[in-house]
């Protein structure tokens, strides 16, 4: 059985091919609630580089998780946002992001 089999048959394997990895989870945390530039989410994560943002970008759209949207003028405008399986993953992240920050502070806590 190939690798792709198993990771189509196990849930959890399946969620982390899709949004798993570094930037992921921080890309889709910046769409949540609005739609954003390219240059927007380089300055809100600034830590990525401009390469694996384009690489994290179109994973996600070609997995079906971001729409991005061209618009005809000069200089390009590019928009990204969450499709419609983008936003079912909203529940996920915010539970995400809430586990983290309780465990922040806990950590916070007990310095």
């Amino acid at each position: 059985m190939s690798e792709t089999n198993n990771e189509i048959k196990c849930p959890m394997r399946f969620l982390l091919k899709m949004i798993g990895g570094k930037w992921k989870p921080l890309i889709l945390q910046q769409l949540i609630s609005e739609t954003r530039r390219f240059g927007e989410l380089q300055r809100l994560i600034p830590e990525i580089n401009k390469q694996m943002l384009t690489k994290n970008l179109r994973e996600l759209e070609s997995d079906g998780i971001l729409k991005r949207k061209v618009y005809a003028e000069v200089p390009p405008k590019v928009e990204y946002s969450l499709t419609a399986v983008g936003q079912s993953l909203v529940p996920v992240l915010k539970t995400m992001e809430s586990w983290g920050k309780e465990q922040l502070e806990s950590l916070l806590r007990e310095k």
